[in-house]
């Protein structure tokens, strides 16, 4: 799977679990049904944290700078805003190449980051278990913490 597969895979499914979680908010203000929020949120949230660690992947192997790994994570937060974000990045081949197995000439190649990376990357089945298990982990301290603004009564 090419980077650009991953990342529009991640940015479509984000944008759909949103759609879950605003039906559940609809279904509980309208018919009272609590659980359709406690659902469709925990499905939205896990997306979410999968894409947030996809914008990281990809940023890092596609060379963008922080300020635009920050700004790919923000969308997630805005309903919907990480397809347009995903077609500005193809407009502007900023998704374009395959994955960086090998170190180039590109001065960033030698840091720890770029070296992780592509050691993850030369061990891919490794590297899908350990963003998955990683994902997971935060997911669940995130539960454990509580929903944002506190336990409602």
């Amino acid at each position: 799977m090419s980077p650009q597969r991953l990342f529009r895979s991640l940015a479509i499914a984000e944008a759909i679990t949103w759609t879950l979680l605003i039906a559940g908010l609809i279904l509980r203000a309208t018919v009272g049904l609590d659980v359709a929020v406690v659902v469709g949120g925990s499905i939205h949230g896990f997306v979410f944290l999968a894409y947030a660690a996809t914008v990281l992947l990809v940023g890092v192997n596609q060379r963008w700078s922080i300020g635009l790994m920050a700004l790919g994570v923000v969308t997630a937060i805005v309903p919907y805003a990480t397809v347009p974000f995903e077609l500005w990045l193809v407009r502007r081949g900023r998704l374009e190449g395959d994955w960086r197995r090998e170190a180039g000439d590109h001065p960033a190649d030698g840091n720890v980051v770029n070296r992780l990376l592509r050691w993850g990357l030369g061990r891919p089945v490794l590297l899908t278990v350990l963003g998955v298990v990683g994902v997971a982990a935060v997911f669940t301290a995130l539960l454990i913490v509580g929903p944002p603004g506190g336990r409602e009564a």
